[in-house]
């Protein structure tokens, strides 16, 4: 695995992420997704991870008062071999040269794996609270 990290910007909605984002289950993702066409702007900043060349994730991160809320996208061809925890990673490391306090993230209440996300979530750090949003503290490497 040699996974590359590829800053988007700006961000645009292409084939790649509507295969990943845009074609998973409801409740995962904003609907909005579902609407966009190629070439749309996206807010926020957008991250690829590519495997050899292929998208097989992404990572979005929006700073929301000092905090990151991020959210990880995974090709569901490329589950469970790191794709998630690379991009998390990352993500952390853009927030921590932002000078970012807290991650974040929310599993909507429709998300049809929500107890693995946020499992796989806890599993990293993050406490969950009952409104299904989850925060960590961006780790101090300085």
């Amino acid at each position: 695995m040699a996974y590359s990290w590829k800053h988007e910007k700006p961000a645009r909605w292409d084939d790649e992420k509507a295969r990943i984002i845009g074609a998973a289950e409801p409740g995962i993702f904003d609907a909005r997704f579902s609407r966009l066409a190629p070439g749309d702007p996206l807010p926020g900043e957008w991250w690829r991870v590519d495997d050899g060349g292929e998208a097989v994730g992404y990572g979005w991160l929006d700073i929301v008062w000092g905090d990151a809320e991020v959210v990880v996208a995974t090709d569901p061809a490329a589950q469970r071999r790191g794709v998630g925890t690379f991009a998390l990673d990352h993500l952390e490391r853009e927030a921590r040269e932002r000078g970012l306090n807290y991650l974040y993230n929310t599993v909507r209440p429709a998300h049809p794996r929500r107890e693995d996300v946020t499992a796989w979530l806890e599993g990293r750090g993050f406490q969950a609270s009952e409104d299904g949003s989850l925060l960590r503290a961006v780790a101090d490497r300085g």
